[in-house]
């Protein structure tokens, strides 16, 4: 049974093989992108952590969400929280899929640096409203479902964490270097 709410051991070297390993097999054109995602599970066997910081409310947050087989529910609460609409307050259940590709660009960026967050779940309303002030909101946003975030890392150039997002082949990822992060989704692989 994992441990619950208990911050992140880190074992760098562990996640690194396997990911090092996974690397390979998508280079080497052995995992369609469709199993791109599942793959990277799969290669992910031991603990699974995020580190958050939210760039409109301050909070930080750094937690293992996953451990021994199993997501962790107390985990992904506060995930859920530091990612809810900071606008209204609202907290909805973000996608463990997103997670899990969070966690992946982190490695592939071989980075324990916080991803800052600038737009995690949004409400109907705040996406509306955001619509009316900007061309670049979808109707339908993935944020809406909890499958989307806009994020940007210290230290780390934008065109790089782009780059780490789109080889991953595992959903969207909008680029806004004007605003200074990129969008990552798990809905269907596109690039804009």
């Amino acid at each position: 049974m994992p441990v619950r709410g208990k911050f992140e051991t880190h074992t760098p070297e562990l996640n690194r093989r396997h990911f090092i390993r996974l690397s390979a097999f998508v280079a080497l054109g052995l995992l369609s992108p469709s199993q791109g995602l599942g793959a990277i599970r799969a290669g992910l066997k031991s603990k699974r952590s995020l580190s958050f910081y939210n760039t409109h409310t301050g909070e930080s947050l750094k937690a293992v969400y996953w451990a021994e087989g199993e997501y962790i529910t107390g985990a992904l609460e506060k995930i859920n929280r530091i990612l809810r609409d900071h606008r209204t307050g609202e907290i909805e259940s973000i996608d463990t899929q997103l997670l899990d590709l969070l966690n992946a660009i982190k490695l592939r960026l071989d980075t324990y640096k916080p991803f800052h967050i600038i737009s995690g779940y949004r409400s109907p309303k705040t996406n509306a409203r955001l619509r009316k002030q900007s061309c670049g909101v979808a109707r339908n946003s993935l944020h809406m479902l909890g499958k989307a975030v806009d994020i940007r890392v210290p230290g780390c150039r934008l065109p790089g964490l782009r780059k780490a997002a789109m080889d991953l082949k595992c959903g969207g990822v909008g680029y806004y270097p004007r605003s200074n992060f990129i969008h990552v989704d798990v809905g269907r692989v596109r690039y804009w």
